[in-house]
């Protein structure tokens, strides 16, 4: 049986010789060797089953080799791209090429377009984001101010407006009193009331005065006891009504002795006391340095009854009396104090 058995080698297929390879090369890795060992240059970092022999020809193409008695097929090279006149480069390889980046291809020369837009192709190929619109000019807005300040731009404005941008600083004011000090002789306020350009009341309070009353002045006044119970302390209303009046125009009849009363002092130039103002004695007929009372003013110029009765005043009436009086000759008194203006 042993006389059958031939030593055999199943390893490695016979091979061809291989061809050394020519005399140019064996002396390119020569000198690369001398320079590696001097330290000019750094060894190739290559593991150590595929160094290459110095006697071994580089693999034909398409031909196998072996490494460590292992048969292995070479890799095909990639495939060169060629440049065309007509167009970019373009890629042999199909499957390595990037679908969305390659460009279409060239048209033919006699077509009517000769050259591919390379930059077209590529952002029509880009994914489409969703971009937020640009947020256009705003010439709405200008448009409108033009056409808000075109009145404003008007040669003449009414006198009208003039009035009701004054009429919101203008207020009127009347005051009752009582007697307080020896034998009643003094005037302490009772009762403040304040109302607006157009009569309505601002301010209505009965005050409570720091000294003892000694007459209530009941005909006149319209002030009684029960009234006191539940009264505004005088300082405290005192603040009230200054925080009304300053800085507005205050109407009132012989407001003097009103502002007296709150130990207030307002600037002549926003007082208005109707019992000083010729031309309203004028239209009443009567003399113009005449000091008139209120009720016969208001009887002959608003032909109205005020202070009736032995029940007393009302200082709202009163008040809105002076208002009205004075709304009567305002415009002109108004010029009067622009041209002549009182001094504080």
């Amino acid at each position: 049986m042993s006389t059958l058995l031939l030593n055999l080698d199943f390893g490695e297929p016979p091979q061809k010789k291989a061809f050394e390879g020519n005399a140019k090369h064996r002396k390119f890795v020569r000198k690369r060797r001398l320079l590696e060992r001097r330290g000019f240059l750094n060894k190739k970092n290559q593991p150590p089953g595929k160094a290459p022999k110095l006697n071994s020809e580089p693999a034909k193409k398409g031909e196998t080799s072996s490494v460590d008695g292992a048969w292995k097929v070479s890799p095909l090279p990639k495939k060169k791209t060629v440049a065309s006149s007509s167009g970019p480069e373009q890629s042999l390889d199909k499957k390595a090429a990037v679908p969305w980046l390659t460009p279409a291809p060239a048209p033919k020369a006699g077509s009517a377009v000769g050259k591919v837009d390379l930059l077209g192709e590529f952002q029509s190929a880009l994914p489409k984001i969703r971009n937020h619109p640009a947020r256009p000019h705003k010439k709405g807005p200008q448009k409108n101010l033009t056409q808000k300040n075109a009145p404003q731009s008007s040669p003449q404005p009414h006198s009208d407006d003039k009035c009701s941008g004054a009429s919101q600083k203008m207020v009127a004011i009347d005051c009752e009193m009582v007697g307080t000090g020896p034998k009643g002789h003094v005037s302490s306020l009772a009762r403040c009331s304040i109302v607006s350009y157009h009569g309505d009341v601002l301010y209505d309070e009965y005050v409570l005065p720091p000294c003892h009353i000694v007459d209530y002045r009941t005909r006149w006044s319209g002030i009684r006891k029960q009234h006191m119970v539940n009264a505004t302390p005088f300082k405290v209303a005192r603040g009230q009504i200054l925080k009304i009046l300053t800085g507005k125009i205050v109407v009132g009849h012989a407001i003097h002795n009103d502002f007296k009363a709150l130990q207030y002092f307002h600037p002549k130039s926003l007082t208005r006391d109707t019992s000083h103002i010729p031309p309203l004695n004028r239209k009443a007929d009567c003399p113009e340095n005449a000091t008139m009372s209120l009720k016969t003013l208001t009887k002959k110029l608003l032909n109205r009854d005020i202070q009736v009765g032995k029940s007393g005043h009302s200082s709202v009436e009163d008040a809105q009396a002076a208002m009205e009086l004075y709304k009567l000759v305002e415009v002109e008194w108004e010029q009067h104090l622009a041209q002549s203006p009182p001094k504080d």
